[in-house]
């Protein structure tokens, strides 16, 4: 024990920076465990949150997708592709392709003695330009038929439509054409013709032709 000064100071042998020392590590462990035990908790908060986020971003993706999807559709519905009845409507193809198989045959089918007959078909299976063009025609026709003593057999060897809507159709179409002449022997040729035709009252009539 030492005196100085009146007072007495007591030695424990522990140096008083030690202490603030110690206290001061204390204090600091403190905090990084309260701060573990912190970031521990939010972590253990972030993990339960996340089901709940992914869930609401699932069921986000989804509305988006499937909106997406029917935008899709409806505009595969709207192509002219799927508007076109030549692909899916094998009744209303089979029908144009009959209807304009046989006029054909009919406008280019004559004999020196039935060019009136022909030309009365093609009245009645024939309109708008297809009808004009072949009127023009014909006259030169009726006079090679006399003079030649020409018959020709036209026969439809395929019609394939290429298009066909509710009043309208497009065909691609490939003939056989048997020419004969008093005296000579027959002769054939084949020919291909694009051509429209128009639906008008429930027939179906031929307006446009195109040799190809």
């Amino acid at each position: 024990m030492n005196e100085r000064a009146g007072t007495a100071t007591v030695d424990t042998g522990v140096d008083t920076e030690d202490i603030e020392a110690t206290d001061a590590v204390r204090a600091v462990a403190e905090a990084d465990d309260t701060t573990e035990d912190e970031k521990e908790s939010g972590i253990r908060g972030t993990a339960r949150r996340w089901p709940r986020i992914a869930g609401a971003f699932l069921a986000v993706a989804l509305l988006v997708a499937g909106g997406l999807l029917f935008a899709e559709g409806r505009q595969l519905r709207d192509t002219p592709a799927t508007s076109n009845r030549a692909l899916t409507d094998t009744e209303a193809t089979t029908e144009v392709a009959g209807d304009v198989s046989n006029a054909l045959g009919k406008v280019f089918s004559y004999s020196p003695q039935a060019t009136a007959a022909t030309k009365a078909s093609a009245q009645e299976v024939l309109a708008g330009k297809a009808l004009k063009q072949y009127a023009a025609l014909f006259g030169q026709v009726e006079k090679q038929a006399a003079d030649q003593k020409l018959t020709l057999t036209t026969q439809v060897v395929r019609a394939a439509v290429t298009r066909l809507t509710g009043s309208s159709a497009h065909l691609l179409v490939f003939l056989d054409q048997v020419y004969e002449r008093r005296g000579k022997a027959p002769t054939t040729a084949a020919a291909q013709l694009s051509v429209s035709a128009e639906l008008r009252d429930g027939r179906w009539y031929i307006v446009e032709i195109t040799s190809r």
